[in-house]
């Protein structure tokens, strides 16, 4: 039976199946479908658990030898088997099929948490006679569509409330990394009350407190345009020690979204829609800083940006002698426009102020 990750805990609390299968690439969610499970098997009174980690060579009797054997100090047992992205290739296949036709003589429970399952998976025999009398459990990634939706649920669990606008700026800030959001809203809960409201402030400001200088202030800074800003930034992200490849990629990943977007107005779809069709999408509150940005750097000027960063790409593979730092410095202050800055260093592309 499919049951999705949010409605696991209820389905676990109806009834404890024999078996279930965790079976995705997202990380939080996956973690969190088992531990929902361990918990119901503690509920239901099963304190014995044993754990199967399969790697290369992995002995396939071992699962069948640790099903049957009985315990001193249990009557039943849970036994977790972490296939991780192992295939399971004929043996294991096999191994499952035989613990299936075992369960209906026994009081165990099986928790098989693996990488995703394909449709021909779906289709084994192992997998249709687990899931005959257990849950399968499909973890997808959260589309971006809805990623602020589930933030702004999820921060119920550790006792707050979010704006919508807040769980975007969130799912914006980490990338769409549900671990690492997950991760920021611990740290809120521990700064402010229980069922505090979060608003956009409150996560600017929480991000910006884990850090001094960061590399999205340093994006923001350069599409608002506002180049002494961004000069500050580089300089207190070069003397904290972050990596130069960090700070590069940033600035990279704004570049071909400013280009990206100028490539849809220019098909003629609105701003809004533009916006709606990045990946991650760019959510309301960041739209007038991507306008003022694409309205001062023409496609013509991104393009040869985008070259010096590909300068700097060759520096830190160290197949250049471009100064980093300085290069850095220099294209996040002509990313916010600072004018001539470019057209006087040697080394770079050259860019004058009316390209």
């Amino acid at each position: 039976m499919k049951v999705f990750a949010d409605q696991l805990p209820a389905a676990l609390a109806r009834k404890l199946p024999k078996a279930v299968i965790v079976a995705g690439d997202e990380p939080l969610q996956h973690r969190d479908a088992c531990d929902a499970v361990r918990a119901a098997a503690r509920q239901a009174g099963i304190e014995e658990r044993e754990v199967l980690d399969v790697e290369p060579n992995f002995a396939w009797g071992r699962l069948l030898e640790t099903a049957s054997n009985l315990s001193l100090f249990a009557t039943n047992k849970l036994l977790e088997l972490r296939l991780g992205n192992q295939k399971l290739g004929q043996e294991g296949s096999k191994a499952l099929a035989q613990y299936a036709d075992m369960m209906d003589g026994s009081d165990d429970l099986l928790l098989v948490s693996m990488g995703k399952v394909d449709a021909k998976q779906q289709k084994s025999a192992w997998f249709k006679a687990l899931d005959k009398q257990g849950i399968f459990v499909p973890v997808w990634p959260v589309d971006a569509s809805r990623l602020g939706y589930w933030l702004r649920d999820r921060a119920s669990h550790h006792g707050l409330q979010i704006d919508l606008e807040a769980a975007r700026l969130l799912g914006e800030r980490t990338e769409g990394n549900l671990l690492a959001a997950d991760q920021e809203l611990q740290k809120l809960a521990l700064i402010y009350p229980a069922n505090t409201r979060l608003n956009v402030e409150h996560i600017a400001q929480g991000v910006e407190d884990s850090t001094r200088f960061d590399v999205f202030n340093l994006a923001d800074a350069c599409l608002k345009g506002e180049p002494s800003r961004a000069s500050r930034i580089v300089n207190g992200l070069r003397s904290e020690g972050v990596e130069a490849p960090i700070v590069l990629w940033a600035l990279t990943r704004e570049l071909r979204t400013l280009l990206s977007l100028h490539q849809h107005l220019d098909q003629g779809q609105s701003f809004e829609h533009a916006c709606k069709s990045q990946k991650p999408m760019i959510f309301d509150k960041r739209r007038p800083s991507y306008q003022k940005a694409i309205s001062r750097l023409s496609m013509k000027r991104l393009h040869k940006l985008l070259l010096m960063a590909q300068r700097l790409d060759l520096a830190v593979k160290g197949a250049s002698a471009v100064p980093l730092w300085p290069g850095l410095h220099d294209l996040a202050m002509t990313m916010a426009g600072a004018k001539g800055l470019l057209a006087e260093t040697p080394w770079t592309y050259r860019i004058s102020a009316n390209n």
